[in-house]
């Protein structure tokens, strides 16, 4: 009887170790689920804004090469321009073309030389709002959408003031998570015609 009993209380007692470790597993397989679930939770689109305008509160200097692409509707051909950027935040910009014809734009507290106006001054100018921020947190400049991406967020601009409602209905911006910077432009105007300004070999300080 006794070992009746022995062999009864040791089976029942690897039933409980085996349920035991059963639930311990799921349990383990919940909170580990849980986990990944919680922390691969997309950001919402304020939070991605706020982490734009935050990395671009953070820099100082920024020096890079670009490439300017113009797509028109009458030009089946694309013109290409390309050039140099160094900027100084918060408000100085040197925008140098060197090819296919070499012209340099200086925007210094919204003083420009060597034109008053224009399309490159604008584009230029976009450009620096862009890498600093300002187009993100300015509300009365920008409508801003924001998503998020495997490797960038992506904001869309929708502008809010007439002198540029006349010009672009959108713009875009493509910030890239490992540099923590926007590495390129969309401008799309309003006459169909479309500009992608890339920027490469970026330095910031």
């Amino acid at each position: 009887m006794e070992a009746i009993k022995k062999k009864y209380n040791e089976r029942l007692g690897g039933m409980i170790l085996c349920v035991m470790h059963r639930m311990m597993a799921i349990l383990f397989f919940i909170l580990h689920t849980s986990f990944f679930t919680l922390s691969a939770q997309p950001l919402s689109e304020q939070e991605i804004i706020q982490r734009m305008a935050a990395a671009a509160g953070e820099i100082r200097t920024v020096q890079c090469d670009f490439t300017q692409t113009k797509h028109t509707k009458l030009l089946k051909k694309e013109q290409v321009s390309k050039g140099r950027m160094s900027c100084q935040l918060p408000d100085k910009l040197r925008w140098e073309y060197l090819s296919p014809r070499a012209k340099t734009i200086l925007l210094d507290n919204s003083k420009s030389h060597p034109s008053r106006g224009g399309m490159e001054e604008s584009m230029a100018r976009l450009i620096m709002n862009s890498v600093t921020g300002k187009s993100l947190t300015d509300s009365s400049m920008f409508q801003v959408t924001a998503e998020e991406k495997p490797t960038e967020y992506v904001a869309t601009l929708v502008p809010q003031r007439k002198e540029m409602k006349r010009i672009f209905t959108k713009l875009v911006l493509h910030f890239d998570l490992k540099q923590s910077t926007v590495t390129e432009v969309e401008l799309h105007e309003k006459n169909g015609d479309q500009t992608i300004i890339e920027l490469h070999d970026i330095r910031i300080n």
